[in-house]
């Protein structure tokens, strides 16, 4: 938790499920600069962790703006990196402001975690270390 600039205390919970070797990290609540280093820490560690995918779920997500994108696009660099594939599910509370900078050009998103999980599992394993 975190406060915000007008005095009211700014929530967000963030933890990682596995779903059949494909790590979720599910996020809920206010993306801001107090709060997103919860989800990144979280997203970047199953990263390091390799798994066969990863998916983003950011569908309780109630603000997203300039730190969301930061924190996505990160976790986005790590993912290329070790070749984990990436989905993030994306409500319009997110994919707006990430159609909006542009980043949703480089990002696979989904409405729903269900076609995630189905976009993540679709990537060839050749294209996985």
């Amino acid at each position: 938790m975190g406060q915000q600039s007008d005095g009211a205390v700014s929530a967000l919970t963030a933890h990682t499920v596995d779903r059949d070797g494909i790590a979720v990290v599910v996020v809920a609540g206010e993306i801001d600069m107090v709060t997103e280093d919860s989800p990144l820490d979280q997203a970047l560690d199953a990263v390091r962790r390799r798994p066969a995918g990863l998916v983003i779920d950011l569908g309780a997500v109630s603000f997203f703006g300039s730190s969301g994108i930061n924190m996505v696009l990160n976790v986005w660099r790590h993912a290329v990196s070790e070749s984990v594939p990436l989905a993030v599910v994306a409500g319009r509370t997110v994919s707006r402001p990430l159609d909006m900078s542009g980043a949703a050009a480089v990002l696979s998103l989904h409405p729903n975690l269900a076609e995630a999980l189905a976009a993540v599992r679709t990537v060839p394993p050749q294209r996985r270390r």
